[in-house]
């Protein structure tokens, strides 16, 4: 529905495609962007939970992101925002293919910040007592978990310019980036990868935002802001006359997060209602319900992309499948992928997307294996449980067997568990098994990549070992 907080995200839905059954490559940041940035699911990548912020490695060196892929054809290529693949050395993105990178490492919640906007539980500002040669020594951050005892670092390219990096003001930095890394395409085709922090707790915006959206909400007026920059960066290419020339595709890395309360945004119909019936606990982010993992999808490209709204089957795991097809460039070479070409659902008015879709697991039990199954209008779900909602403990994830299956066309909200036991359902969970057979025989028989979670302290970013959360003028 639209909102008065959404006008230029909502002109790219109307004049362009719209798939209203689009889902990301995993329900948590690190594993769904690199499902993104490679076309694989996390078993194929070793990619299947989150990086820390001392983590020693990141996205395998052996996985292909689309920059590296479109660099060696000759584009230009940008990256803007969120990275959360690696922090160490050759793991940031102008190692993977990027011809410079302005940005967070990691998530804006994974650390401290001088204004620290808003979250639940509230976290307080970084502490500016200067003298600390130890962490140990310092002073409290507060009671939020922050997931680090120093301040977020903004980078560009590898050298890190700003820490605590100034939520307020970021994004006016990443939009004034993005156009003029836009505005200087004249010559070379481009590729420009833009991970904005909204709507990430904790929620940040410009003063000007404050108050100034229809709904007056932090999390309204934080929508607001993102919005108005997607069409900044939009007018920018129709300002240098390539909105003719370029594909814009609009997504999210997963669903609201709710936990945070008043302050993770809505789900829409897609409730998990069985979830919040049985258990009380979330069905968004960190679940495979579909609040955590289907996303909006718009795809915009005047002249080229009819507009219309598509129900097809579709993932950010056909991003690069797609492109590749598109620019006629070859796949990378010796392995698999996930993602499948989707130019004739983009181009040829065709509904025809995935036949079975695979959701990895990432609230708990083992990070990546394949616990929820989607085949045509059917979900079917081997575990659930284990991520918090508002004000709730997180309930402990549960085994089915048999699984729980659902008919999303009949039960978007996934109320009522269909009866496994009568047909058509018996067939349906035959497919279905033979489907997750060949998926793990096919990963037997891949080029498979590992990944280590491995911490160290040397590899914490910290522009300044000498202040207690490295906080820095450069």
């Amino acid at each position: 529905m639209e909102t008065k907080e959404t006008p230029h995200i909502d002109s790219l839905a109307r004049n362009g495609l719209r798939l209203t059954d689009f889902h990301v490559g995993a329900s948590v940041c690190t594993p769904s962007r690199a499902a993104l940035l490679t076309g694989r699911l996390g078993l194929r990548t070793g990619v299947v939970r989150n990086f820390d912020v001392k983590a020693e490695f990141g996205l395998p060196r052996n996985e292909t992101t689309i920059a590296e892929m479109l660099k060696a054809v000759n584009y230009s290529t940008g990256m803007i925002g969120k990275w959360h693949l690696g922090t160490n050395g050759r793991c940031l993105p102008t190692y993977r293919g990027f011809d410079f990178y302005y940005g967070l490492p990691y998530s804006n919640d994974m650390g401290c910040t001088d204004n620290p906007g808003y979250d639940w539980p509230m976290c307080s500002r970084c502490p500016t007592a200067t003298g600390f040669l130890s962490r140990d020594e310092g002073l409290p951050i507060g009671d939020c978990d922050t997931g680090s005892n120093d301040s977020v670092p903004l980078y560009k390219d590898t050298r890190i310019i700003q820490q605590p990096v100034d939520l307020a003001t970021l994004t006016n930095q990443y939009v004034k980036l993005a156009v003029e890394f836009i505005n200087n395409q004249s010559s070379r085709p481009f590729f420009l990868y833009v991970a904005f922090a909204h709507t990430h707790v904790p929620l940040s915006h410009d003063i000007k935002y404050t108050n100034a959206s229809e709904r007056k909400t932090v999390f309204a007026d934080t929508l607001l802001e993102l919005d108005a920059s997607v069409g900044a960066i939009v007018q920018a290419v129709k300002d240098n006359g390539q909105e003719g020339n370029t594909l814009i595709w609009f997504t999210s890395d997963n669903g609201p997060w709710e936990s945070k309360c008043q302050y993770h945004g809505l789900v829409g119909p897609y409730k998990g209602l069985w979830e919040k019936k049985t258990t009380g606990g979330s069905s968004a982010k960190q679940t495979t319900w579909e609040g955590g993992h289907r996303v909006p999808g718009i795809v915009y490209w005047p002249g080229v992309i009819a507009p219309r709204v598509s129900n097809a089957l579709a993932s950010t795991l056909d991003v690069l499948p797609t492109i590749a097809n598109i620019l006629k460039v070859p796949l990378p070479k010796n392995r698999l992928f996930d993602g499948i070409d989707i130019s004739h659902v983009l181009f040829n008015g065709s509904d025809s997307g995935h036949s079975i879709l695979f959701h990895p697991n990432d609230a708990s039990g083992i990070a990546g294996a394949i616990d929820t199954i989607r085949f045509g209008d059917y979900k079917v779900m081997y575990q659930t449980g284990g991520s918090a909602a508002c004000n709730s403990i997180a309930p402990p994830p549960v085994r089915h067997d048999p699984p729980l299956m659902f008919n999303l066309r009949d039960d978007p909200g996934e109320s009522k568990p269909l009866n496994v036991s009568i047909e058509p359902q018996v067939k349906i969970l035959q497919q279905v098994l033979h489907h997750l057979h060949y998926l793990h025989e096919s990963i037997k028989n891949d080029n498979i990549s590992v990944t280590s979670y491995s911490q160290d302290d040397r590899f914490r970013p910290c522009c300044n070992i000498h202040h207690v959360v490295c906080r820095c003028e450069n």
